[in-house]
């Protein structure tokens, strides 16, 4: 596979990986059977803003890293693959301890419906929880990122450099030739200084 190649799949996936995630962020993650004065449980729905609501910076997190390698040079590269990975990491760790205790992590939706608050009283009312699968998909969402991550680290070093409009030098003329207008304009065009003394 070519350098320019591996590059544009490996933000590529990136960049779908934290969308998927602001995906599963927004779904169902848990239905919660509360204990009603009738005695029939109430379902209460709770999505994953409310019981994983850091998932959604660190998908934001995520698409800033992608930006950030799009320019970046060879060490930076490097850096922020690490980071990617990192946050991966923690997009896992996020989602399972949400998944350890899903009454505490919906209490706030238990507490805007009921109006009861504090860790026991809401694990009180609390009869049931189902877990749908979006909390899974999270997790491998997060591993995802992190695998992806370190290959970005791998072969950062590998990817192309960035292109001619970005450079700072500027091709000399020959000793004594005569400046052309047209030649600087275009220099300019490419982010050449045409002003800058030739090297």
């Amino acid at each position: 596979m070519t350098p320019n190649r591996l590059r544009t799949l490996l933000l590529a996936a990136t960049a779908l990986l934290a969308a998927l995630v602001f995906l599963a962020w927004s779904q169902r993650w848990f239905t919660l059977s509360l204990v009603a004065s009738s005695g029939d449980p109430a379902p209460l729905e709770v999505g994953g803003d409310v019981a994983a609501s850091a998932l959604a910076p660190l998908a934001l997190t995520v698409l800033a890293i992608v930006a950030a390698l799009a320019l970046a040079g060879p060490v930076l590269r490097t850096v922020f693959g690490v980071l990617e990975s990192l946050v991966g990491a923690c997009v896992v760790a996020v989602t399972v301890v949400t998944l350890a205790d899903p009454v505490q992590a919906s209490a706030s939706a238990v507490t805007d419906v009921t109006g009861v608050a504090g860790a026991d009283s809401v694990a009180e009312l609390v009869a049931d929880v189902d877990v749908s699968a979006w909390p899974a998909v999270a997790i491998v969402l997060g591993s995802l990122i992190g695998v992806t991550g370190l290959l970005v680290a791998a072969t950062a070093r590998r990817w192309p450099l960035a292109g001619r409009k970005y450079s700072r030098t500027r091709i000399a003329s020959a000793e004594g030739a005569a400046s052309d207008p047209v030649a600087e304009w275009d220099a300019l065009s490419e982010g050449d200084d045409p002003t800058a003394p030739s090297r």
